[in-house]
């Protein structure tokens, strides 16, 4: 019983593997090389146009064409130096901290100092 389950199992898996091999070859005949080749190149050529078209329009217009980027790329360093040396040179502004007192229990309060006795003023 056994060994007639095996054959049985082994046939219907030829069999799926022949259906598969066929609609591979109906896939196959249907997709032509030379079709894939001119899609992806359909494919590469729009992308070149859309590539020169996002670079005509991040080109800069007008007056900011006539910057250079050097230039300011220094300008803004510069700024920035001075920016910093101001803040250096500023004097230190100190807050003063004051503290809230919490409601609620009372704080305990220090029992005043007593005088010192002569022994230990001696000590």
């Amino acid at each position: 019983m056994i060994m007639l389950e095996a054959a049985k199992a082994t046939t219907e898996t030829v069999d799926a593997l022949r259906t598969g091999a066929k609609a591979m070859k109906a896939m196959q005949k249907a997709t032509n090389i030379d079709d894939v080749d001119k899609t992806m190149d359909e494919i590469n050529e729009q992308t070149e146009n859309m590539k020169q078209i996002q670079d005509a329009l991040s080109a800069p217009l007008g007056a900011s064409a006539d910057f250079d980027e050097d230039e300011l790329e220094a300008e803004l360093e510069e700024l920035e130096g001075a920016e910093l040396e101001s803040q250096l040179l500023e004097p230190v502004v100190t807050i003063p901290i004051h503290t809230t007192p919490v409601p609620g229990k009372a704080q305990p309060t220090r029992p005043a100092p007593q005088k010192a006795s002569a022994e230990e003023d001696e000590l």
